[in-house]
């Protein structure tokens, strides 16, 4: 049946809010106790003791950003039936569908509730569920990301990567999102553009300036695909090169920040702050982005500026290891870049008149129905 179509933003609240009223949930998030820490920076400070007792525990190494799928270990596969909110595909035809029910005969995008959430409408975005993909990103998964973005065209929505060693917790392909009314320090952080071989794609990349950690920022791109091409090589180098990262995608899919960092295997090699170490906060996307969710009423009651920016210090690559990351992402980006104008300059001598490369009408919202 075609129903009505409703605003992407409007649909997934709406279903999270169900599965809140069916208690799916292990927690009541909304009860959660929030506020801003005083400050330059605003960081925002939100107590979660359900998530530290009840949230799963990670199930395989955190040296290895590159680890093979284990079915045998918790992935999405397993998870119940009406923790599932809708598929989320490209249309066949050309423009925006909801479905109230429709066989699945592949294995779709699907957008769940994280049952262990951090914030109001806190999904996951699982890229080809069936297919059983370890959590490394590619170019058609961050695609995915940036259309889900754009497509909620809310700014207060976010989504988050976590890579392994970078705590990802499942390793199983996927994203984060939630909604946060007010802004991510991350976002409100200066930066400096950062020269690039080429700017035939239109794609920009920064770096960000007097924040606690150290990363890129991109934005522009005469297509999102140009976008997802850039961060997407970018994130790729990185796993290659087992370096631990995590990406926020920000402002409607506009801007995406990039963090190579490094706490993981600092803690193994007992090089983090025992003060630091005692509050249980695994600095992962949010954290990092200036969201800290802690996990004990005393870090809430004394929390402060200065012990975020030592926490988020911990996370960030020094500034010398940061620079030589930082070239092996350029060069990634840079050559991702130069393969992408080839590839549309050889297209424009074949076709005259060409489909744009992305198109908010080209997605269908459908339920799973089994």
């Amino acid at each position: 049946m075609l129903a009505d179509v409703p605003s992407l933003d409007s649909l997934l609240l709406g279903l999270w809010e169900e599965r809140m009223q069916r208690g799916l949930f292990r927690y009541d998030v909304t009860i959660c106790e929030t506020k801003v820490i005083p400050g330059n920076y605003g960081f925002i400070a939100q107590l979660n003791e359900g998530r530290h007792l009840k949230k799963r525990p990670t199930e395989f190494r955190v040296d290895k950003v590159l680890q093979d799928f284990d079915p045998c270990k918790f992935n999405f596969t397993k998870v119940g039936q009406e923790e599932v909110l809708f598929r989320f595909e490209e249309s066949e035809e050309d423009k925006v569908q909801y479905l109230e029910k429709v066989p699945v005969l592949d294995s779709p995008n699907v957008i769940a509730i994280n049952v262990s959430p951090i914030e109001y409408g806190h999904v996951l975005l699982v890229p080809r569920v069936l297919d059983c993909l370890p959590q490394r990103i590619d170019h058609d998964s961050l695609l995915l990301a940036l259309h889900l973005a754009v497509e909620v065209g809310n700014p207060s929505f976010r989504l988050g990567y976590n890579s392994l060693g970078a705590f990802a917790t499942i390793n199983h392909l996927h994203f984060q999102a939630y909604y946060l009314a007010l802004p991510f320090p991350v976002e409100k952080a200066p930066t400096k553009r950062v020269p690039l071989k080429s700017e035939k794609t239109g794609v920009k990349i920064f770096e960000l300036c007097n924040y606690p950690v150290r990363g890129l920022v991109f934005e522009g791109g005469n297509t999102l695909e140009d976008l997802c091409n850039a961060i997407g090589s970018s994130c790729i180098c990185l796993q290659d090169n087992n370096i631990p990262y995590n990406v926020l995608i920000a402002d409607c899919g506009k801007r995406v920040f990039l963090f190579p960092q490094c706490y993981a295997e600092k803690q193994a090699l007992g090089e983090v702050n025992q003060e630091i170490l005692d509050t249980q906060v695994n600095p992962a996307v949010w954290e990092i982005s200036g969201h800290m969710v802690l996990k004990r009423k005393q870090d809430f009651d004394r929390a402060s500026e200065d012990y975020a920016w030592k926490l988020l210090a911990e996370v960030s690559l020094s500034e010398e290891r940061f620079e030589e990351v930082k070239d092996y992402i350029l060069e990634a980006a840079a050559t991702e870049e130069v393969q992408v104008v080839e590839e549309e300059e050889h297209a424009d001598i074949v076709v005259e008149d060409e489909v744009p490369l992305y198109d908010s009408s080209k997605n269908t919202i459908m339920p799973l129905c089994t």
